[in-house]
């Protein structure tokens, strides 16, 4: 029985890359960070340079007041990627619902 599963695993591994090959139009996404910095310097180059439109993606990057206004964002699926760092209260909304 490991044996067989040791032989899927490797095929489901495989056919992962694949799932992302599909280039639809339209595709939004919205980007929610605390503070603009020098660190997400490449995503701001990506946006303005057009490579994310080349790849059929229309990213949205928006600043919120806070990792937990980021996390709420996250959670009510208004944005799709929190870009933020750790918070006290971040922290103890985790540590609390672990």
């Amino acid at each position: 029985m490991k044996i067989k599963n040791l032989l899927i695993l490797p095929l489901m591994l495989l056919g992962l890359p694949l799932v992302s090959c599909n280039k639809q139009e339209n595709n939004k996404i919205t980007i929610a960070e605390v503070t603009h910095s020098i660190f997400y310097a490449p995503m701001y180059v990506a946006k303005n340079k057009g490579f994310f439109k080349e790849e059929g993606l229309d990213v949205d990057i928006i600043t919120t007041p806070g990792a937990d206004k980021t996390m709420a964002s996250l959670l009510s699926k208004d944005s799709q990627i929190g870009l933020m760092g750790k918070s006290p209260e971040l922290e103890r909304q985790l540590q609390y619902h672990s």
